[in-house]
């Protein structure tokens, strides 16, 4: 079984003390190859020199997540298009809305993500997206690209069928996470998932962050990393009603085409 974990925070600071060995660990669980996630600009520059470190593993995404909105500024945008030049990097984002949490002010949010997003339309590089509690005016802002972006994935999906579908009409692709495994969180997630077309699915473990809570037994360390992408692929082919082999296969083919991977040498 080959895995490609397209949402990875490898460059967080927990990883830092035994980053060869959390690489060696997903090896050994499948993971053939992972996508580096850049939050920030600072987090973009960590993820391309990771991937640049590990071009046999590690790809990156470059942009700003909601959370740091205020980051795109005119020097901030400079510094994003020349990461997008750069081989190493190959999708735009995690960039969107967030209204949950409102780390940004929202206008502050939209601008910086109508900024990536017209980024991505120079680039011709997919997007990688993040929306929580912000689906309408999410929605809206994406519309006003139909027909302009490469191809896009609604990364960490949580949301409802009704969103899920919206999604999947407009020919979004969706990440899946351990938010599956959420007994408390993501119980409806299992009434979803039969739902994606094959075609428009992916994986991913978002980690260090939504270790699978339905891991036995339970790891003595809270974080997680991605040699577990193999509980939540197993996971999701249950409640898909799958072979295991199958989803793992339609999500790594997915992942190749959707981030060009298969141009980029990896096995």
């Amino acid at each position: 079984m080959e895995l490609i974990d397209i949402g990875a925070n490898l460059g967080h600071e927990s990883f830092q003390h035994d980053f060869a060995d959390v690489l060696a660990r997903a090896r050994d669980a499948g993971v053939i190859h992972m996508v580096v996630t850049g939050a920030s600009r600072e987090g973009s520059r960590e993820a391309l020199r990771l991937a640049q470190e590990h071009p046999d593993l590690l790809s990156a995404t470059a942009g700003v997540h909601p959370h740091h909105a205020l980051e795109v500024t005119e020097e901030g945008m400079a510094e994003l298009r020349a990461l997008h030049a750069l081989p190493e990097i190959v999708a735009v984002g995690e960039c969107g809305l967030d209204y949950f949490r409102d780390f940004s002010p929202r206008p502050a949010q939209r601008n910086a993500f109508e900024r990536q997003l017209q980024l991505a339309v120079e680039c011709g590089k997919p997007v990688f997206l993040h929306q929580r509690d912000a689906h309408d005016d999410f929605m809206a802002m994406m519309r006003n690209f139909d027909g302009r972006l490469n191809k896009a994935v609604v990364h960490c999906f949580t949301g409802s069928k009704k969103e899920c579908f919206e999604y999947l009409d407009a020919d979004y692709y969706i990440g899946i996470t351990g938010w599956l495994c959420d007994e408390r969180r993501g119980q409806h997630l299992r009434d979803i998932v039969p739902h994606i077309p094959a075609n428009r699915l992916m994986i991913e473990t978002d980690s260090p962050y939504l270790l699978p809570r339905s891991i036995k037994p339970k790891p003595k360390q809270h974080r997680n990393e991605p040699m577990y992408l193999k509980h939540i692929v197993e996971e999701l082919a249950k409640d898909r009603r799958e072979a295991v082999a199958e989803t793992a296969g339609t999500s790594t083919l997915n992942a190749r085409e959707f981030f060009g991977l298969k141009d980029t040498g990896i096995p």
